[in-house]
């Protein structure tokens, strides 16, 4: 059984990869499907002399449930097993750290499907995750049109 991780935010983007893997699974691949929110850390001094860790806690989970609800809505819809995580850091250092500690076989994710200058002036956590990941990333990106 493949083990896929599907980093999500809550965007269009996002719930294009779940619905690629959810492709994927319909097609009888054997899938271990895992969907991960980062949330970026709250490092400013002064907010944590007036919020409690427990309370940043807290925080950073409901707003990774909040950002993991349209993905997982997808799946259980379809009615497709799967795990989800919050974890909180760098988006992209955390993606490809998170991946290789938990042993996946590959990320699937979304892209804005910017032209390669463009990511290059604006950069993009797929690219990152892209660069950094030493196991196969699949960065699913929107429909061209016509």
């Amino acid at each position: 059984m493949m083990k896929v991780l599907v980093p999500v935010d809550g965007s269009d983007n996002a719930n294009r990869a779940v619905a690629h893997v959810l492709a994927l699974y319909r097609s009888d691949a054997q899938l271990d499907i895992h969907l991960l929110n980062v949330q970026i850390p709250i490092d400013s001094g002064h907010a944590r002399l007036f919020v409690s860790p427990e309370e940043l806690e807290d925080y950073h989970r409901d707003e990774g449930l909040a950002a993991l609800a349209p993905a997982r809505h997808i799946l259980d819809e379809a009615h497709v097993p799967y795990t989800h995580h919050v974890a909180v850091g760098h988006v992209a250092d955390t993606i490809t750290r998170y991946a290789k500690e938990h042993g996946f076989d590959k990320v699937v994710m979304g892209s804005h499907g910017r032209t390669a200058l463009l990511q290059r002036v604006l950069g993009s956590v797929a690219h990152e995750v892209l660069k950094r990941s030493t196991i196969p990333v699949t960065l699913v990106k929107p429909a061209a049109e016509s």
